[in-house]
C-alpha cells in the first residue's frame, strides 16, 4: 500500500501521541506530576535547573527534585513535539479540502484539541493534579487519538474492502461499540484509581507500595470487578470472529484478514490489560507495570476503533455461514 505524504505524517502523529501518552504514564509513575511547579515555565525558567542551588528565589527548596523535575520537563518538551506533529498533519490535509474535506475538518479539530490540550495541562499543574483534572486530561489525550485515526482513515477509506452480511455487520458492529464504551469506563475508572493513589501516598503518608491497593476502597473493587464484563464480551467476540474467519467467502477482499486480526487483537489487548492489573495488584503497583497499563489501554482503544471504522464502512453484502 503506497502512501502520500499526509498519509505518512498522519501516521507519524498518530504514533508520536501514543508515544506521548506513554511519557505521560512514566511521570505519573514516577510521581514526577508537579516535578515542575509553574506553568508554562519550570521554576519561573524556561529550562529548570539541575540542581538544588540554581533555583530562583520564591520557590521551595525542599519540594525540589532533579529527577522529577527534568522527567516532566521532557515530558512537555515532547508535548510541544507532537503540536508540531499535528500542525504538520493539518497541512497536508489540506489537499484533501476538496476531495475529502473530512479529513482537513477532522486534522483541524485535532489541532484545535491539542492546543486545548496544552491549555488543559497548565490547569492540571495549577490545581496541583486535582482529582478529576487527570482524568479529563487522560480521556482528552485518546478523543485526540481518536480524532487523527478517523482522519488517517478517511484519507484511505477506498482502500479497505470488507465483504460480509448485513446481520453479521451490525453483530460485529454493536460488539465493537459496546467493548470500546466498556474499556472508556474502564479506562475513566482506571484513572480514578490512580488519582486515589495519589491520595493515599501524599495524603494519607503511605509511602509502602504494599500498602496502597488496601486503602483504595470501592473505586478499585468497581474497577477490577468491571473487568468481566469485558471479559464477556471479549469471548463472544472471539467466538463471532472464528466463526467469520471459517468462512472463506470474501477473504481476497483487502479490509476482510485485517478485520479478522483486529478481532483478536482485541481479546488479546484486553486479556493483557487484566493480566497487567492482577500484576499491579500482586507485585505492589511497581511503575513499569503502571506505563504498560496506560500504555495498553490507549492502544486497545485504538485498535477497537479502528475496527468500528471499518464495520461502518459500505460492505459488499452476501449471506455466509452463520457467524
Amino acid at each position: 500500500m503506497k502512501l502520500n505524504l499526509y498519509q505518512k505524517t498522519a501516521l507519524s502523529t498518530i504514533a508520536a501521541t501514543l508515544f506521548l501518552i506513554m511519557v505521560g504514564g512514566i511521570v505519573r509513575a514516577a510521581g514526577a506530576g508537579l516535578g515542575c511547579p509553574d506553568w508554562p515555565k519550570c521554576y519561573g525558567l524556561w529550562i529548570p535547573p539541575m540542581h538544588v542551588s540554581d533555583l530562583p528565589s520564591g520557590f521551595d527548596v525542599d519540594s525540589f527534585n532533579a529527577f522529577k523535575t527534568w522527567t516532566e520537563y521532557v515530558n512537555r518538551l515532547i508535548g510541544v513535539l507532537v503540536g508540531f506533529f499535528i500542525a504538520a498533519n493539518f497541512l497536508t490535509s489540506l489537499r484533501y479540502r476538496r476531495s475529502k474535506p473530512t479529513v482537513t475538518i477532522s486534522s483541524l479539530l485535532a489541532l484545535i484539541l491539542v492546543l486545548f490540550q496544552a491549555w488543559l495541562g497548565g490547569q492540571v499543574v495549577r490545581s496541583g493534579l486535582a482529582s478529576g483534572m487527570i482524568t479529563l486530561h487522560m480521556l482528552l489525550a485518546m478523543i485526540i487519538v481518536g480524532v487523527l485515526l478517523y482522519a488517517s482513515f478517511k484519507s484511505k477509506e477506498d482502500f479497505v474492502e470488507l465483504q460480509m452480511s448485513q446481520k453479521s455487520k451490525h453483530r460485529f458492529l454493536q460488539l465493537g461499540i459496546g467493548i470500546g464504551v466498556l474499556s472508556i469506563i474502564q479506562m475513566v475508572l482506571g484513572t480514578q484509581v490512580r488519582e486515589s493513589i495519589d491520595v493515599v501516598k501524599i495524603g494519607m503518608g503511605l509511602t509502602d507500595r504494599s500498602l496502597w491497593i488496601e486503602q483504595l476502597g470501592i473505586i478499585y473493587k468497581i474497577h477490577r470487578s468491571f473487568s468481566w464484563l469485558l471479559l464477556i464480551t471479549i469471548a463472544l467476540l472471539s467466538y463471532r470472529v472464528y466463526r467469520f474467519s471459517k468462512n472463506e467467502t470474501g477473504r481476497s477482499y483487502s479490509g476482510t484478514k485485517g478485520f479478522i486480526l483486529l478481532g483478536y487483537a482485541i481479546p488479546i489487548g484486553v486479556i493483557s490489560q487484566v493480566l497487567i492489573g492482577i500484576g499491579l495488584q500482586w507485585l505492589d503497583m511497581p511503575g513499569v507495570l503502571q506505563v504498560l497499563h496506560l500504555l495498553g489501554v490507549a492502544l486497545l482503544l485504538s485498535v477497537i476503533f479502528i475496527f468500528v471504522l471499518i464495520l461502518s464502512q459500505r460492505t459488499k453484502a452476501f449471506e455466509e455461514v452463520e457467524s
